[in-house]
């Protein structure tokens, strides 16, 4: 059972690192797969934007976002592996 959540988690976190490198590419988040991402990813990523502008031009919630969501993986998988 953690080991699916460790990959769901994992797929995730590809997702969020995928939104954010289109995001280097002019109308890439504009397409079909940009679009489906910013359903799934957004949602997570906007309360870290609210509380952490960005530097200059660089957004650095992203970064925030992908360790908050690594510790909280962590949490669920070791909880979860001292019910089983």
């Amino acid at each position: 059972m953690s080991e699916v959540i460790y990959w769901l988690f994992q797929i995730y976190s590809y997702m969020i690192i995928a939104y954010v490198l289109m995001s280097w590419l002019p109308n890439a988040r504009e397409s079909m797969i940009g679009e489906l991402l910013a359903k799934f990813v957004e949602p997570y990523l906007s309360p870290f934007r609210r509380f952490i502008p960005p530097i200059g031009m660089i957004d650095i919630s992203p970064i925030v976002a992908l360790i908050a969501l690594r510790f909280a993986s962590l949490g669920l998988i070791s909880l979860i592996g001292n019910f089983v």
